[in-house]
């Protein structure tokens, strides 16, 4: 992960800002998980969220956004509708970190340099990748197995908004659907686990991140043309 910052670092700071505008900054919320274990609810934020992101805006309707989040995803079946889960009982708690780069369109044209106010529905799509505990179900109880990695496809709506001078302030909801299904613990991938399967093993599992982004916009007046 040291690597990872570094070379971002090097990226950002070697980029020219002859012909473009950044943004940098902080996302602030909550997260929730979706699957076998609790409530469906698709936005129902229980944990704290954080996260830092930059934007390479290319045009005025388009950006470059790369992102860095961390956060916890607790669920417990006595939180949800289904009497089967109720009665289940089970209830587990997972670290996720999660980088993620994609493309950013503006419904409107965001011009920064522009004076007027400026207002814009986003939505926003690319690809994750997140860091997670593999879980397990012995007894009813969540056990860890092993560090796992899965590639996630996010899919964020958002408006956002500058608040004065450099500062752009947004808010944002975004679905991760994960390649995994053991998140959870439901369907762990160690092959000696088979037998501790439960649940819709054909599901995949959902994270979702609701919150607030503030960033800081530096760079030339860019021309928003063909290089």
């Amino acid at each position: 992960m040291n690597r990872l910052f570094i070379f971002l670092f090097l990226f950002f700071g070697l980029t020219t800002t002859k012909a473009q505008i950044h943004e940098i900054g902080v996302f602030l919320g909550g997260s929730n998980y979706i699957g076998e274990i609790g409530k469906t609810d698709y936005i129902a934020p229980n944990q704290a969220a954080f996260g830092i992101l930059y934007k390479w805006n290319k045009s005025p309707r388009h950006s470059w956004r790369f992102s860095y989040t961390m956060s916890k995803i607790i669920s417990d079946d006595k939180n949800a509708t289904d009497p089967a889960r109720k009665q289940r009982g089970y209830e587990f708690e997972n670290s996720i970190k999660e980088v993620a780069a994609g493309l950013e369109f503006n419904f409107f044209d965001f011009n920064l340099h522009d004076s007027k106010p400026k207002l814009t529905p986003y939505v926003y799509s690319g690809l994750s990748y997140t860091r997670y505990d593999g879980l397990y179900f012995v007894n009813g109880k969540a056990e860890i197995d092993e560090t796992h990695g899965t590639l996630a496809i996010p899919m964020i709506l958002g408006i956002k908004t500058r608040l004065a001078g450099h500062l752009i302030l947004g808010l944002e909801a975004g679905a991760r659907y994960s390649f995994k299904d053991d998140l959870d613990g439901s369907n762990p991938t160690n092959t000696n686990l088979e037998n501790l399967k439960f649940g819709n093993i054909n599901s995949k599992d959902w994270y979702v991140f609701t919150g607030f982004t503030l960033t800081y916009t530096f760079g030339n007046k860019p021309c928003y043309c063909a290089d």
